[in-house]
């Protein structure tokens, strides 16, 4: 039996309208617990916002003014991770097994009836907490190793943690010595048709080979990570805006021809790229150069309309010129006023010379 002292200052909650089923579950617990008790559904969500000694609830389903399926709604679909991850324990009287499967898919953890004796209930209470307990210490444990992977096991590629590690280094050295660095965000959009379709580890075997393609046209100086189940992204040291633009696209076109055969079915890769460049945008850090990327990424339409989706990433609109002029040219109108300074004398001289080209070709 879990004794008091193993929980010092913690609280489990009751949630019932019936005080004969508070007070019965109260002398039960109180001797190994600190109890609190709440009449309804809404004074129960109030106490689990601001008691963060509570460590486990009990909730009836029938309620007033909000129901046990609507508190679990609540709790499980809260930010706060110390509520959304509380343990919460359904009591139940005569309430049909439909409700019941409710309120697993709701997110309950157990299930208590309302007649269960003392010995029992303890019994249950302890082994729920020692395996939330232990849940919690394996994701801790998880997200230590996280932290200090410096590879994704699948792909080979980089972690999020260790890229934006390294891309700190990157931006400062950048900013420092007014150098360019660029970053590219390539989403998988088809991935989860894919895992659906023919299951999550042939889809791992095609995001395994796109890793290796995208690595493939990569510098070895270039750093590239997975950072979701179909997303990776690529930091360019050197790289300006114009040339990860082409590189993305080059991605894209070669990504939307390519095709999967599982069995008799083929499935398509579609993706989604996003770029974004310390010359075009202002930012202060590597994470949201990274953010920007994320926030560009537009599901690619096909070879015909993808100039215009690459052009939109970084002018906000389509201007009909060639990809590669148009990119050179937004390259200028946003680059910083202040170093351009000193290459006016020979930007415009160059720009006079491109000139007077376009005019005698065209007599």
């Amino acid at each position: 039996m879990l004794q008091s002292t193993d929980l010092p200052q913690k609280r489990v909650l009751i949630v019932d309208d019936s005080k004969f089923v508070r007070t019965t579950f109260t002398k039960i617990l109180s001797a190994s617990f600190a109890v609190r008790e709440e009449a309804d559904g809404e004074a129960g969500w109030h106490a689990i916002e601001s008691d963060p000694s509570i460590v486990m609830v009990f909730t009836d389903l029938d309620m007033p003014k909000v129901t046990g399926f609507a508190l679990l709604g609540r709790i499980r679909g809260s930010t706060d991770a110390r509520i959304r991850d509380l343990p919460v324990v359904v009591i139940s009287g005569i309430e049909e097994e439909g409700s019941k499967q409710r309120a697993r898919e709701a997110g309950a953890n157990d299930f208590i009836a309302k007649s269960t004796d003392a010995p029992e209930l303890l019994s249950r209470l302890d082994n729920l907490l020692r395996l939330v307990r232990t849940s919690r210490e394996l994701e801790a444990s998880k997200q230590a190793l996280d932290q200090t992977a410096t590879h994704d096991p699948l792909t080979g590629t980089f972690t999020l943690h260790y890229l934006v590690t390294e891309g700190r280094k990157r931006y400062s050295h950048a900013r420092r010595h007014g150098g360019q660095l660029s970053v590219m965000a390539l989403r998988i959009d088809s991935y989860a048709d894919v895992a659906r379709a023919a299951g999550k580890d042939v889809a791992d075997q095609v995001i395994a080979r796109i890793a290796k393609l995208v690595t493939e046209k990569l510098r070895t100086e270039d750093s590239i990570a997975r950072i979701a189940d179909g997303t990776f992204m690529v930091i360019a040291v050197g790289i300006a805006a114009p040339q990860m633009l082409t590189l993305a696209q080059r991605l894209r076109s070669e990504l939307d021809h390519a095709r999967v055969t599982y069995g008799k079915q083929s499935l398509e890769i579609r993706s989604s790229s996003g770029v974004a460049s310390l010359e075009l945008d202002a930012v202060n850090s590597i994470e949201e150069l990274i953010r920007v990327a994320l926030q560009r990424m537009q599901p690619a339409a096909g070879p015909k309309t993808e100039r215009v989706v690459v052009q939109e990433q970084v002018s906000g609109k389509a201007s009909g010129l060639p990809g590669e002029i148009e990119r050179a040219l937004v390259a200028l109108e946003r680059a910083d006023p202040a170093r351009l300074g000193k290459f006016a004398k020979e930007l415009l001289t160059r720009l006079q010379r491109i000139a007077k080209t376009i005019q005698a070709k065209r007599r």
